[in-house]
């Protein structure tokens, strides 16, 4: 239990530190400020919560480690609940405060940080370019979370790639759609804002999902076997020891 509690709170930090960064601040500090916004709400989750569940915090990156056989598929189902319900709550208390501003906040006109493609693309982008986007940097989320916290990669680390990687990520994306990379992010804001948001969805559903499936396959592909090291003593002696890293 503890673990899906731990989702549910990780998804809350990120979305309502990256969301909440360019609904209530995005005029102050521009997409530069939201891309480290994203980035830095997942490091410190990473090191917070890691621990405890794994930080994943995103159904997609939930896929890649359930493709890369690193979690069962039922505990994969229960920890993407846990984060479509942390990022609903963290949309919804963003969608308060905002609403305590002057003038109020008209979450239609506003949008809620919802992600869109044409017409609600900041940049007008298409459905094709939008869908090619999300995937592709979805890939790169994954694909660093899975060669960060592989068990021969340098311990202690992997929160500084994966938070830099989504700061990177957002850098590029926020122009095309909003940047998503993460369904649970995507349905916080959509679950309000309704309309357009809920129609487009599917997207930011169905792209992440493709891009965390190409990840896995890839760095199953590229990943160096572990090297046998003699002795069954040994051997056994290596497995528990990966094991553990994995908890």
């Amino acid at each position: 239990m503890n673990k899906y509690m731990a989702e549910t709170l990780g998804t809350f930090v990120l979305v309502f530190g990256g969301v909440g960064s360019a609904v209530l601040a995005g005029s102050h500090i521009g997409n530069v400020g939201v891309a480290f916004a994203f980035g830095l709400s997942l490091l410190a989750m990473v090191y917070t919560i890691g621990p405890i569940s794994g930080c994943h915090i995103n159904p997609a990156v939930t896929l890649g480690v359930l493709l890369a056989k690193k979690i069962d598929a039922m505990e994969a189902v229960i920890y993407m609940v846990a984060q479509v319900v942390g990022a609903i709550v963290a949309s919804a208390l963003i969608l308060f405060i905002a609403r305590g501003g002057a003038g109020g906040y008209d979450v239609a006109a506003g949008g809620l940080g919802a992600n869109g493609y044409g017409m609600h693309s900041p940049g007008g982008y298409s459905l094709g370019a939008a869908f090619a986007g999300e995937v592709i940097l979805t890939m790169f989320l994954v694909l660093t979370v899975l060669g960060s916290t592989d068990v021969k990669a340098p311990v202690g680390f992997a929160g500084v790639a994966i938070g830099l990687v989504l700061t990177l990520i957002h850098l590029v994306g926020i122009p095309l759609t909003n940047l998503s990379v993460n369904p649970a992010r995507s349905i916080g804001p959509a679950v309000f804002v309704g309309g357009w948001a809920l129609q487009q969805i599917w997207l930011f559903i169905v792209a992440p999902f493709v891009g965390a499936a190409i990840a896995a396959i890839a760095y199953g592909v590229i990943r160096v076997p572990d090297v046998r090291i003699g002795t069954p003593q040994a051997e056994r002696a290596l497995a528990s020891e990966q094991a553990e890293r994995r908890k």
